[in-house]
């Protein structure tokens, strides 16, 4: 089991995660981080986990307009196909669960350290 310093808004947090993923998880914080100093810039330091809820509710709208688009595309490229639409969205449930299951394992991990 791997573990990886991550910084948000100025604070370091110790994750584990797996072996290999140490890079990718840096890089999820950057973006966290980034989202985090764009609601400071635009509402100031209100918090900790007030900026942090609003970073998560910012993402996860991003991955919302992701996933419509490519859902919209999918139906588009097959007009009439109602089973690929439907794997489509079954597809895109079951990475939406996988997510939510590895945000609530960081978040466990974030409360613990």
């Amino acid at each position: 089991m791997g573990q990886v310093d991550i910084a948000i808004n100025g604070k370091t947090y110790r994750i584990a995660c797996e072996d290999g993923e140490e890079q990718r998880l840096s890089n999820l914080a950057a973006m966290v981080d980034a989202h985090v100093h764009d609601l400071i810039e635009q509402v100031g330091q209100i918090g900790e986990s007030r900026l942090l809820v609003m970073a998560s509710l910012l993402i996860a709208d991003e991955f919302v307009d992701l996933r419509d688009s490519r859902d919209e595309a999918v139906v588009d490229d097959a007009p009439g196909d109602d089973n690929l639409a439907l794997e489509a969205e079954e597809r895109a449930a079951a990475a939406l669960d996988a997510l939510a299951e590895r945000i609530e394992r960081i978040a466990d991990s974030l409360a613990v350290t």
